[in-house]
């Protein structure tokens, strides 16, 4: 299954809440959620309908994996990954979409939404231990350090996201004036940026 390129506003109506999927607008009042349509897109969104157990856990699902930005066969990799890690499976599952680089780039604030961000990375702006790194679904791991390229660090978008940011979590170090970031220890459950309950999600792919 491709990716989607339908609206994606309409997914945040769907999930009744805002998945950050549009960047500055998802903060404006411009966000469909913010005018207070939350209900699902189409002629019968209004009317209330009660979902299955298999729905919720689709529901939930979907909803992580449109935040992430990923596919349905690389949310099956991590789940199959997480499952030969110790501890819960769902928590590791979040760990590890945690520290896609896409997600760190987007945490650091140098991007306004997650799709934003991969194109920084996919345009190679991002240098990985003075690597350029073109691979969003690259696993940071302790110890490494990202750094902007020198070519964006006057960019007025850049500078713009920046302004917007939200706090940057404490398994990242930050130094500002360099524009890099070293990651000091892996992400924990409770600073997960999706929030989703994983249970659900678990459940979902051990049927």
């Amino acid at each position: 299954m491709g990716n989607y390129t339908g609206a994606v506003c309409k997914l945040c109506r769907r999930e009744k809440q805002k998945l950050l999927l549009k960047g500055e607008k998802c903060f404006s009042q411009k966000c469909p959620i913010e005018k207070g349509k939350k209900y699902a897109p189409g002629q019968h969104g209004k009317k209330p309908v009660k979902l299955s157990e298999y729905s919720r856990r689709l529901r939930e699902k979907q909803k992580l994996k449109h935040m992430a930005g990923i596919r349905e066969r690389q949310l099956k990799r991590y789940f199959a990954l997480a499952k030969t890690q110790k501890g819960l499976v769902g928590e590791n599952l979040l760990k590890l979409i945690e520290r896609r680089l896409d997600n760190v780039v987007y945490l650091l604030g140098w991007a306004s939404s997650r799709k934003f961000a991969r194109q920084l990375v996919s345009h190679r702006h991002v240098i990985v231990n003075n690597k350029k790194v073109n691979v969003s679904s690259y696993l940071v791991k302790i110890g490494d350090k990202i750094k902007l390229d020198n070519s964006l660090k006057d960019n007025v978008y850049i500078l713009k996201n920046l302004e917007n940011a939200s706090r940057i979590p404490s398994w990242i170090k930050y130094y500002p004036e360099e524009f890099m970031a070293e990651i000091i220890s892996l992400p924990s459950r409770e600073e997960s940026s999706s929030p989703v309950n994983e249970t659900l999600i678990v459940e979902f792919y051990s049927k």
